[in-house]
């Protein structure tokens, strides 16, 4: 054997030794027919069998059941010898039975003269990145379902020019077109014209292009041409390497939050609206409500005199009522009703809303009766309101009941409850009316509420308040001409002796008995102050902040009535001034407003610094209560 010969001997061997000791690929020969000639480690390592247990036989001992019985091993063979090289992947066999999913390469070997004289096959074992791919595959899958499947959003895809790339059934839902008639469109055509012309879809793409992401809200465009108000969201996709592969878009219908939005802004607006006008209105009643004080006060009037102030007296009370109401409709539809729960007696509670309710039922000529425990009764409530309560009760009664009629008003305690009823013979209520009488401007029965005045909100108030306190209201009538009851419940309620508990009240002693009456409505400054001067007080009266402090330099008062929303210096500011001069910070402060109390303190924490808040116009029967309780030597 020559030189050349002994080189090419050993070239073989150094190639078969490398192909025998390769690990990661099975490499072995074929004859013509498919008989295995070699086996390597790789083969071993691979499908788990040794070079005798596969050489000398068919190298379709490797493949599954189905593909053996169409005869595919034979036929790859047959590509092979055909083409020069056969490449596949495909699931193959171990010896041990697992399957495993193979890259196989298929190479004709051929002699010089071009005889064929078998096979050399390569495998790999793949089953690790199919599975990774099939892995990502159904990820992908389930994420493409998950898109398609979102409906409250519409989610889709664009090139980088801004063209629909895809479409889920939230875009088809909240848009209206399927997804064959936008794929391939300008997604510009969702824009309104005059936003179109602007340019706003390329500003939008080359935004968040530049910031990696753009959300803005703005009215988009249905197929049926209607507008809404969407919330969208644009992200720049790019690829492994950087690239911009295109956009994608978020779009939700934001139309309904909008219009609540609008309905919240606009109740807002109505409430402000609403303070303002019992505001406004309550500036003018002072005065009036101050005149009729003065007139109760004069000694022996006539009777056409007395008569006429009483009317006034009524129809005036009447007005504040409304006034009240008014701006109880715009706390109750904001949700600012306000409680402050106290003990209180709830024996001075009835007698204050019978006080208030009776010259109503006096004109009338209705049989008022009380049945309430001769005992003291004491409940946890905010006196204020729950005098609201049985006055709006009262007040129903009075107005569905005819002349001469029968309303009787009892209470009793039963289990540390508190059972109130308040029932007349009147009108009664229909079941028709009776599913609505406590809602909000419900005026029950029409013929009926006809003939009545009312804004149809006590009733609703009357309920919100009860159960603010942890009760319950209810109403019940054998039908409409059989009278009608009211009944609520209220919890913590317990009888005990006179004397156990009372009010406490502010026995402060003023210096003297001066008194400044500060308001720019001069009118209401000055009848507040005639009113004072006939209960026996030294009264003197300013229209401005400047005016205040100048006469209480010069009289020094004890106390002094402030209005709160005067020009140049309100109210809260002239009293700081006031309490900075000698002697200030014992004068007794009162606060007179137009505004509803809890309106005020809600936004005015610096009106805590009054002692006493009066709300105009101002009862004469308060008044007496304030200053009884405040002495003024």
């Amino acid at each position: 054997m020559d030189k050349q010969e002994n080189h090419a001997a050993a070239s073989a061997d150094r190639f078969r030794l490398l192909v025998e000791s390769v690990q990661d690929y099975a490499i072995f020969m074929l004859d013509p027919a498919g008989i295995v000639l070699s086996w390597n480690a790789g083969a071993v390592r691979l499908k788990g069998y040794c070079a005798d247990e596969v050489i000398g036989r068919h190298f379709s001992i490797f493949y599954p059941e189905p593909a053996k019985q169409k005869m595919w091993p034979d036929h790859e063979l047959r590509l092979a010898a055909q083409h020069g090289t056969y490449e596949e992947e495909g699931w193959r066999v171990r010896k041990d039975g697992n399957m495993f999913w193979a890259n196989v390469v298929i190479t004709a070997l051929r002699d010089p003269d071009g005889s064929l004289t078998g096979f050399g096959k390569v495998t790999r074992d793949l089953t690790e990145r199919r599975l990774q791919e099939e892995a990502l595959r159904q990820s992908e899958e389930r994420f493409r379902l998950l898109i398609e499947g979102v409906r409250d959003y519409a989610i889709y895809m664009l090139d980088p020019l801004g063209k629909i790339q895809s479409w889920n059934s939230g875009a088809q839902l909240i848009k209206g077109y399927t997804a064959q008639e936008v794929i391939g469109k300008h997604y510009s055509m969702f824009f309104r014209s005059e936003d179109v012309a602007a340019g706003l879809p390329a500003k939008e793409l080359h935004d968040a292009l530049l910031q990696g992401r753009t959300e803005e809200e703005g009215w988009r465009v249905r197929k049926d041409g209607s507008a809404f108000w969407a919330n969208i969201v644009i992200a720049p996709i790019r690829g492994a390497d950087g690239d911009h592969l295109g956009f994608a878009k978020v779009t939700r219908d934001m139309t309904e939050r909008r219009r609540l939005s609008d309905l919240e802004h606009s109740s807002r607006q109505m409430n402000e609206f609403l303070a303002m006008l019992a505001h406004e209105l309550r500036n003018p009643l002072a005065p009036i409500r101050n005149a009729v004080s003065i007139l109760q006060l004069e000694p022996a009037p006539s009777a056409t005199v007395r008569n006429s102030r009483d009317m006034i007296d009524r129809q005036l009370t009447q007005l504040t009522r409304l006034v009240d109401d008014l701006l109880d409709a715009g706390r109750l539809t904001s949700g600012k009703i306000r409680i402050k729960p106290e003990r209180v007696s709830f024996n001075q509670i009835v007698a204050r809303a019978v006080e208030a309710a009776r010259p109503g039922m006096d004109a009338r000529t209705h049989a008022f009766r009380l049945v309430v425990p001769a005992e003291d009764v004491w409940v946890n409530a905010d006196a204020m309101r729950l005098v609201q309560v049985l006055q709006n009760l009262l007040s129903n009664a009075s107005k569905f009941t005819p002349a001469g009629g029968a309303i009787t008003l009892s209470a009793r305690v039963a289990q540390g409850r508190l059972h109130v009823d308040v029932a007349d013979n009147g009108e009664g209520i229909s079941p028709a009316a009776m599913e609505s009488i406590f809602e909000l401007f419900s005026q029950g029965d029409g013929l009926a509420a006809s003939r009545q005045s009312g804004l149809g909100i006590g009733l609703s108030l009357a309920r919100s308040l009860i159960e603010m306190h942890g009760g319950s209201i209810r109403a019940t009538s054998a039908g409409a001409g059989q009278g009608s009851t009211f009944s609520f419940e209220l919890p913590g309620a317990q009888i005990r002796t006179a004397g156990a508990e009372g009010e406490s009240c502010d026995d402060r002693g003023i210096q003297a008995a001066r008194v400044l009456v500060v308001d720019d409505n001069r009118d209401a400054a000055d009848s507040l102050a005639e009113i004072l001067r006939l209960l026996g007080y030294r009264v003197r009266t300013a229209y401005d902040g400047r005016s205040a402090l100048e006469a209480a330099v010069q009289d020094k008062p004890g106390a002094v009535f402030l209005d709160i929303a005067m020009p140049e210096m309100d109210g809260p500011a002239v009293l700081r001034a006031l309490r900075a001069l000698p002697g200030g910070k014992a004068m007794f402060a009162a606060a007179v407003t137009g505004y509803g109390v809890e309106d005020e303190r809600a936004d005015r924490p610096d009106l805590a610094a009054f002692d006493a808040h009066l709300l105009k116009p101002v009862a004469l029967a308060d008044l007496q209560q304030l200053l009884a309780n405040v002495r003024l030597a």
